[in-house]
């Protein structure tokens, strides 16, 4: 549900830097409704989902799992449907960017930006739109693409980057190591595919159980099968 335009947006401030979020409070005026802050993550996971506000602004360092962390537990919880997230970081790296929009940010904006630019992108993440620092939405954008076309080692393409949650806390080479799983590949078969060693492939398929939160190969690949990862 978009945000009433009738009505001020609640924000929720994620930072830990006490005076930055003093700052950002200055800037934001009375254009917004401060729903709350917080500078670690675990506080800002649960005050979140206490408060339910229209947008999170977040940095995506953090304390106790980064601001990625955060969007993917709130994300997670069907009652917080409604929260919208804008990465508010002193960070331009790709990786940060591409990171935190996969975890499901709605945009993502530098420190650099001014009080009425930051305003604007709350109030246009808050009806639903994605807003992102010009040079920023470039990395997206060709992340987004180089992933939809890299080769794999059977020559076919890689999984096709998407928004699920799960899916996408998984590495590049789990992935790999998934889609092979679920096309019946024995550990043996799959080493020699990827060309490294079963003891490697077994530490990727452990990683991939405990991000998935599963128990037992045949679970995972059930997983997979589910999704059309084969």
């Amino acid at each position: 549900m978009t945000q009433s335009a009738d009505r001020s947006p609640t924000v929720f401030l994620v930072d830990d830097h006490g005076l930055f979020r003093v700052g950002v409070k200055a800037e934001l005026g009375d254009s917004v409704v401060v729903a709350g802050e917080a500078d670690e993550v675990e506080a800002a996971i649960e005050l979140i989902l206490e408060r339910l506000p229209d947008v999170v602004l977040l940095d995506v360092h953090l304390p106790g799992g980064g601001g990625k962390a955060v969007v993917e537990a709130v994300r997670r919880n069907p009652e917080a449907d409604g929260v919208r997230f804008l990465a508010l970081s002193v960070s331009d790296a790709p990786e940060d960017v591409i990171g935190v929009i996969r975890a499901g940010a709605r945009g993502y904006v530098t420190k650099t930006i001014s009080g009425a630019d930051l305003v604007d992108a709350v109030k246009r993440v808050a009806g639903g739109d994605a807003v992102f620092s010009p040079r920023l939405a470039g990395f997206v954008l060709d992340a987004f693409a180089e992933m939809a076309a890299l080769p794999v080692a059977d020559g076919s393409k890689a999984i096709s980057p998407s928004f699920d949650p799960e899916l996408d806390q998984l590495t590049a080479r789990e992935r790999e190591v998934l889609r092979l799983i679920a096309r019946g590949y024995s550990y043996k078969e799959l080493a020699s595919e990827l060309t490294i060693s079963v003891k490697t492939v077994e530490s990727h398929v452990s990683a991939v159980l405990r991000k998935l939160q599963l128990s037992t190969r045949h679970q995972l690949t059930r997983w997979a099968a589910e999704r059309r990862l084969d």
